[in-house]
């Protein structure tokens, strides 16, 4: 492990996203939507569909909205349709982004992508052109305070135990929290047996981490850099930024 702490960046984006119910429930809507059509709407069939479940309820959304959107897509006249479009390009001082989005409108989004970077003086570029810089892992962030709150005191050691023996590749400690990190496939696995323990998830979702960080000291850069990530996330189309900034 790196030591680079993400626990700062992930505290970060949950505060935003609690202020901002409406689009993250909205996002969340559509992977519900995307889970249900290709796999079921019944989640001991459907691991996505669990997966979907869990990032919900960490999100607070209410047991009946998600009941409720599961019954929605798995009706018979069910005519939402999303597809999923992936952007890769530069901010400032050549910070890597990569935008995930879940739309019924790919020129729609493409031309709000496109209008994030620019405002940002940043740039779209090629498929690829980016990715290669992360690695696509199963991400888990448990808040130790959080951790004490439902568990009392656990030993570090054992919270790792129980995270390896269910598959998970690296299992790091920092101030506040943990992070385990899985191979994507292991992802749904680790979680589920984390859950049944009766530990509490922060953050749970197959991630893009960076391979490296890049560090930002101009103000304009970082006020530039700012710009294009908000125009991001008040995107309803936008499911999932990540960048490789040490922020």
């Amino acid at each position: 492990m790196s030591g680079h702490s993400k626990f700062a960046n992930i505290k970060h984006k949950k505060e935003k996203n609690d202020a901002k119910k409406g689009k993250i429930f909205t996002v969340i809507g559509r992977e519900i939507v995307m889970a249900v059509k290709a796999g079921g709407p019944d989640p001991a069939n459907n691991s996505k569909l669990r997966d979907v479940i869990a990032k919900a309820k960490a999100n607070n959304m209410p047991n009946d909205t998600i009941d409720r959107g599961i019954k929605k897509a798995a009706g018979a006249d069910s005519a939402d349709s999303y597809e999923k479009a992936v952007y890769e390009g530069y901010g400032p001082n050549g910070v890597a982004i990569i935008v995930e989005t879940l739309t019924d409108n790919k020129n729609r989004t493409a031309g709000n992508v496109r209008n994030a970077f620019t405002k940002g003086n940043g740039s779209i570029g090629t498929q690829g052109c980016v990715s290669f810089m992360f690695d696509q892992k199963g991400q888990i962030i448990i808040d130790k305070e959080e951790l004490e709150d439902e568990c009392g005191e656990m030993d570090a050691d054992e919270l790792m135990m129980t995270a390896l023996d269910a598959g998970a590749e690296d299992f790091s400690e920092e101030e506040d929290s943990f992070e385990i990190l899985t191979d994507p496939d292991d992802f749904s696995a680790v979680r589920e047996a984390l859950e049944k323990a009766g530990i509490p998830l922060m953050e749970a979702q197959v991630a893009m981490i960076p391979q490296t960080y890049v560090e930002l000291t101009d103000d304009q850069a970082i006020k530039d850099l700012h710009r294009t990530l908000d125009l991001l996330d008040e995107d309803d189309d936008v499911t999932d930024v990540w960048t490789n900034w040490d922020e």
